[in-house]
């Protein structure tokens, strides 16, 4: 039932601060929205174990999340206004600029990107986001590899730094570098991103969580592997807002949420390949092995989006 509001309730305040915020400002607020979001899990991730470490794990801890629970239906229910009126008026000036094209998109040269612009059924709009736009096929793949980083720094990082008779406290520190970082400087990433472009925060931001990696794997050291975790944060930071705008940017408003449904599958499935198959690599051969095949995996990932992606329009 968690896995399911995460599905309806998450998602939909990506679609809405979408239809709200219109063409210019997609970075900011997706960006303010994962940092918002993000920032609330540590808070409350915080908050709760200090009542666990006072009061046990039950029943107190578990309060703050009914309580939020009732507050976030009563303030959708009773305060947030639903933003179908906002499409609807994108949809319209859409129409009107292209004069109601709804075929293909076209860069001007003749390069269209056969990106369609009328109403598809959900098995097309899976197909043109997961692999038919060159564009699309881009941002999920490389929204599936950055979760799958994601997935391998809070597993196997965990026992790699353990093996070295790295503290408890030392290890939390670390784990905290990568989201940390990543939550504070999505804010400026994303409304950069709405300034100079999408493409060029993406691939070199996949490039340098493969350098933070590799940073980890090879220095052996505590501050080397600050280094290294920290360039994983600014990596992360530089891509996960922007690849939802990116979705925003190219997906018709008659079918974008739909498209951003199927991204954040894509995407979200990256903590199973990670959590899972790179853990089976570990397995079979060991961590640091394992370890590498990710970085591999995220520097090819990062020159897949450079050499396939186009900058999608988004003023």
């Amino acid at each position: 039932m968690l896995g399911i509001n995460q599905g309806l309730a998450w998602s939909m305040t990506v679609n809405m601060k979408v239809d709200l915020v219109g063409k210019k400002n997609r970075g900011l607020a997706l960006g303010l929205n994962e940092f918002a979001g993000y920032l609330s899990v540590a808070i409350v991730g915080f908050a709760t174990g200090y009542l666990a470490s006072i009061f046990g794990l039950k029943p107190y801890p578990f309060y703050i999340g009914i309580a939020f629970a009732i507050l976030g239906f009563l303030i959708s229910w009773l305060i947030v206004r639903d933003t179908s009126k906002f499409t609807a008026l994108e949809i319209k000036e859409n129409e009107s600029v292209s004069g109601h094209n709804t075929e293909s998109s076209s860069d001007g040269n003749g390069n269209g990107d056969n990106t369609p612009n009328g109403t598809l059924n959900f098995k097309e709009v899976f197909v043109q986001t997961s692999w038919k736009d060159r564009s699309l096929l881009a941002v999920s793949q490389a929204g599936l590899v950055n979760n799958l980083v994601f997935g391998v720094t809070w597993g196997l990082f965990t026992l790699y730094f353990a093996s070295f008779g790295t503290s408890v406290n030392e290890i939390g520190f670390l784990k905290s570098l990568h989201p940390g970082i990543w939550r504070v400087l999505q804010l400026a990433t994303g409304s950069l991103s709405d300034r100079i472009g999408r493409k060029i925060l993406i691939y070199p931001g996949m490039i340098v969580q493969s350098i933070g990696i590799w940073t980890i794997l090879f220095t052996h050291s505590y501050l080397g592997w600050i280094t290294g975790m920290s360039l994983l944060g600014i990596g992360t930071a530089l891509v996960y807002p922007t690849l939802l705008a990116v979705i925003s940017d190219i997906a018709n408003p008659r079918w974008r949420a739909t498209s951003l449904g199927v991204y954040r599958f894509w995407r979200d499935l990256g903590f199973v390949f990670g959590a899972v198959g790179i853990g089976f690599i570990a397995d079979v051969s060991n961590i640091s092995t394992a370890i590498q095949y990710v970085a591999w995996i995220a520097l090819v990932s990062g020159i897949f989006v450079s050499l396939i992606m186009r900058e999608p329009a988004h003023t």
